[in-house]
């Protein structure tokens, strides 16, 4: 009687032993994948700003290139 006592124990206690691994892997992949998905996150608001920056050096650009233009245009009238 006292064997199977001792060997139903034994037999729990490695039962819960494997249910701990698991749970502790399980929390570890929840931290991993959160690591992950705020890494994408940070990575697609950089990839906006980026762009958002693209776009304003573009726009800039455009009108210097305007008020180059009507510089010319003015000097070329007071010129005359």
């Amino acid at each position: 009687m006292m064997k199977k006592v001792a060997l139903t124990v034994a037999v729990l206690a490695l039962g819960l032993a494997a249910c701990e691994t698991k749970t502790e892997n399980a929390v570890e992949n929840t931290a991993v994948e959160n690591a992950v998905e705020a890494d994408a996150a940070a990575a697609d608001n950089a990839v906006d700003n980026a762009l958002d920056a693209a776009g304003n050096a573009v726009e800039n650009a455009g009108e210097a290139v305007d008020n180059a233009a009507d510089a010319t245009a003015n000097a070329a009238d007071n010129a005359m």
